[in-house]
């Protein structure tokens, strides 16, 4: 976990990267369903999921991209920073019991008005136990400092 000392601009560099692990259990997908509203049976509904193209249930994708907010939020960066922009993309369906891991790389540096604005792109993957992308996208993150 990072420290409470704001990011600092010229301390990253492209190739730069951070991950972050976590197993998804039914129970977070279940806290998730609560939190966001969604109860698609094909997350919630054990019966229902049987009947459906996986046979089983799935998490909910935005579960996975949950993920890549920690591993920019928390593991690369920290305190001084603004997620501001997250492309994604569901490649593979997570199951209960699936380890996750959530891989952030800076691929570009760049500012704006003047370098008054400080912009850091990442590219960001998610990855299940058999290294298999099950989340792909991209991240613009804001430097504050």
């Amino acid at each position: 976990m990072t420290s409470l000392e704001p990011v600092k601009w010229d301390d990253y560099k492209v190739g730069d990267s951070a991950k972050f692990t976590k197993t998804i259990t039914e129970s977070d997908v279940m806290k998730f369903a609560e939190v966001s509203g969604d109860y698609n049976p094909i997350h919630v509904n054990p019966e229902y999921a049987k009947t459906q193209i996986f046979g089983k249930q799935i998490a909910h994708g935005v579960i996975s991209v949950g993920l890549i907010s920690a591993s920019i939020g928390v593991e690369l960066f920290g305190p001084g920073i603004l997620y501001g922009e997250q492309s994604v993309r569901f490649v593979k369906p997570v199951f209960f019991g699936d380890t996750l891991t959530a891989v952030a790389t800076i691929k570009e540096k760049f500012t704006k008005k003047d370098g008054k604005l400080k912009f850091i792109k990442c590219d960001t993957k998610v990855l299940n136990q058999n290294n298999e992308v099950v989340t792909d996208g991209e991240a613009v993150i804001l430097v504050l400092n």
